[in-house]
């Protein structure tokens, strides 16, 4: 899997968290209102931003286990506090070891940002393990493809075209299905009986966010040039032409997310 970098995921956390949609986090509190504790297993945990977005919401002594390849961010995961969340964090290999990450007691399996990543072979091996093991899985933050970037540039539609199709590139998992992964989620989790409570969860910088405008902008930028729809000259010219707008203090950009809460009703 490709990796991210913890400056990045420290920069991204608070819009994902604002970004959560209500409807779908109210269904998954919902998940524990009758129950003593919960044990949560987050896949792709990164630094733990699930967890930190998600404990707060659940009254009940948590147990959570949390899930990533990479050592680097597994050492910054969350220490145990307060004393009713126990926090063990896990190397696993998703893409090699995903049954062993689902494996062993758990009430619901969490994922944020990992589905637009992976394989339509991963994603229904996902499905069906969960299903194999009734877990509830929510999973947030998928990126869907659209983007709506103020004011408009005549290249916008282009870049985010080329992005698109950069998303479908492989990222560890074969190729990637990208702005196409919320919907073919939702779809292979109903294939294997599960009722699924799904909402937008657009990111969205105003004019004071210049930091993390910039990091999304050059990101664009060189998924672009990697993909070579466009003469890399118009690339650096918009790349130019947007920085100026988020330096002035009058660019706004929406990314299109969603998220969902996907639970086992009884029937296959």
């Amino acid at each position: 899997m490709s990796g991210f970098s913890a400056d990045w995921l420290k920069l991204r956390e608070p819009y994902d968290l604002r970004a959560r949609n209500a409807a779908v986090l109210d269904a998954v509190t919902a998940l524990f209102e009758d129950k003593p504790s919960a044990t949560i297993v987050d896949l792709a945990c990164g630094t733990g931003s699930t967890f930190r977005a998600l404990s707060p919401l659940i009254p009940v002594r948590q147990d959570w286990r949390l899930v990533d390849n990479d050592l680097s961010l597994l050492a910054r995961v969350p220490k145990p506090s307060p004393p009713n969340r126990n926090v063990t964090a896990v190397p696993v290999d998703l893409n090699r070891d995903l049954e062993m990450a689902l494996d062993g007691p758990a009430d619901l399996v969490t994922t944020s940002a990992l589905l637009d990543l992976v394989s339509e072979e991963w994603l229904t091996r996902f499905a069906e393990e969960a299903a194999a093991r009734r877990l509830p899985v929510y999973a947030a933050l998928s990126y869907d493809g659209r983007a709506e970037l103020v004011p408009s540039d005549p290249l916008d539609a282009r870049i985010v075209a080329a992005v698109n199709r950069h998303q479908k590139t492989d990222k560890g998992f074969g190729p990637a299905l990208g702005p196409d992964a919320a919907k073919a989620a939702i779809a292979a989790f109903e294939r294997v009986g599960y009722s699924v409570t799904h909402g937008e969860a657009d990111w969205t910088f105003g004019p004071q966010d210049r930091e993390i405008q910039n990091e999304v902008l050059s990101g664009w930028s060189v998924a672009a040039r990697e993909i070579g729809s466009l003469p890399p000259n118009d690339i650096v010219g918009w790349l130019t032409r947007r920085r100026e707008h988020v330096a002035a203090g009058r660019s706004s950009i929406r990314v299109g997310h969603v998220d969902f809460l996907a639970r086992p009703t009884g029937t296959r």
